[in-house]
């Protein structure tokens, strides 16, 4: 039987909220037991603040965790009730976290491609930065203003960023699959996160070259851990929970 990873609860004060093009959010904590052991792929559930703790908790992929300074960072589209709220905590309020939940990437070795739509690209951000090792980072979304993630957090060592748009108005025009078609001569692994539909195409194009592709899925969740049940998603023989079976996955594990 598997083991559900169920995390820990923090409190942790906000360092820093960075509000970009207004519509996207960087938030900076300081969270040193669950920056200490997160990894690359793995996520936290945020409690809303006590004046909303009647709203359900929301689920974010990890960012950033420096382990030394004990922070973590968060990057999410505000969109919604629960991330509005949280866009405009100030310096210094406190969150509840719960986490690192979930199972994670692989690590990185040899030639590697990382596949990253729209709000996709907050764990491979983070997965891109735990290692030195040479990679290629797609980066795509629909317009320029889509692509939204701070351009300080994508300069790492040895990164070959690729940035695509569909309408052409950044970088090259195309969809993060067409642009990852044309790249995966001698690749070795590709790991990807986006919506449904790219991530199917991405796992498609990797099983006809038979490289192997790891796919992080962003599903609704209440409980991060496999309790309610609210992000099962069909797999050959049977279910996957995105919570405690994910959210990572090899391609071929669960139907898309």
């Amino acid at each position: 039987m598997k083991t559900v990873n169920t995390g820990r609860l923090e409190e942790c004060p906000v360092i820093e909220n960075q509000i970009i093009a207004g519509d996207y959010c960087r938030l900076v904590l300081k969270a040193p037991e669950i920056a200490g052991c997160a990894g690359p792929g793995q996520f936290v559930m945020v409690y809303m603040p006590t004046a909303h703790s009647f709203m359900l908790p929301r689920p974010f992929s990890i960012f950033a965790a420096d382990r030394r300074k004990g922070e973590l960072a968060l990057f999410f589209e505000v969109k919604g009730k629960g991330t509005k709220i949280l866009a405009a905590q100030a310096q210094g309020s406190l969150l509840k976290l719960h986490g690192p939940l979930g199972s994670g990437f692989p690590v990185l070795t040899g030639r590697s491609i990382l596949a990253a739509g729209g709000i996709g690209i907050a764990p491979l951000v983070f997965l891109a930065a735990s290692t030195g090792m040479p990679r290629t980072l797609i980066y795509g979304a629909r317009t320029a203003g889509r692509l939204a993630c701070p351009p300080e957090d994508l300069k790492l060592p040895g990164l070959t960023l690729v940035e695509a748009t569909d309408d052409g108005s950044r970088g090259e025009q195309g969809t993060v699959a067409e642009l990852l078609a044309s790249r995966l001569e001698g690749v070795d692994a590709v790991f990807a996160c986006g919506p449904h539909a790219m991530l199917k195409q991405v796992a498609a194009l990797a099983a006809q070259k038979g490289i192997e592709a790891w796919l992080s899925m962003e599903e609704k969740m209440a409980c991060g851990v496999g309790a309610c049940r609210g992000c099962a998603v069909s797999a050959a023989d049977g279910y996957r929970f995105v919570c405690s079976d994910g959210p990572v996955f090899r391609a071929g594990e669960v139907n898309l």
